[in-house]
């Protein structure tokens, strides 16, 4: 069987401003049939967070983005979706949809909250929870954008990436001076690496 880790900011029923989630929420039915075991990582919005009646913590992380972080496991949720899910309060504890507070604003740290999602898929792909051996790491959209590109900076062994984009018109660009936190070398902001007409993208 094939152990495809799949990141992403939506997942439906759980959580759904668009198509993102419908994908998300169907490929682990659909290829479960071409033996192919999808694990799903999501942020730990509010609405995930009370779905999942049993959890159980299988990592930590000390510093996500400024503060730590608990990696839960879930399996079987909302019909059978087996779940890794980031409990970081200080990252996704809020209200509104994933991207836009109450007021109908990107949060201001979107891009530090989305790179922690790309980020801890970069680290479970590299063995972050004990025994959990990942063959592919597929990101969705712009919010998974950057875990191959923190797998391939680690230069480490590393599993195969997969890029899905939904919708091209959100694309996720973060300004270069944030290179550092989001812990990303300036030696790989260029036209080959990370750089994307000036932004990080």
């Amino acid at each position: 069987m094939i152990e495809v880790l799949s990141v992403t900011s939506e997942l439906f029923p759980l959580i759904k401003t668009g198509g993102l989630a419908d994908v998300a929420g169907a490929l682990p039915v659909a290829l479960k049939r071409e033996d192919v075991h999808i694990r799903t990582l999501i942020p730990g919005y509010p609405g995930v967070r009370a779905a999942l009646k049993a959890a159980e913590a299988v990592a930590e992380i000390d510093d996500l983005m400024g503060r730590p972080a608990t990696i839960l496991a879930a399996d079987g949720v909302a019909g059978g979706l087996d779940l890794l899910v980031i409990d970081a309060p200080h990252l996704f504890d809020r209200p509104g949809n994933p991207y836009l507070g109450p007021d109908g604003s990107d949060w201001p740290d979107n891009a530090q909250r989305f790179a922690a999602l790309s980020l801890v898929a970069a680290m479970i792909g590299q063995g972050l929870v004990s025994g959990y051996d990942v063959d592919v790491v597929h990101g969705h959209d712009w919010q998974a954008g950057l875990a191959p590109a923190y797998l391939a900076l680690s230069g480490r062994p590393r599993p195969a990436t997969v890029m899905t984009v939904h919708n091209i018109a959100f694309q996720g660009q973060a300004a270069p001076n944030l290179l550092d936190a989001l812990h990303l070398p300036s030696d790989a902001f260029h036209v080959d690496g990370l750089e994307y007409y000036g932004t990080i993208g």
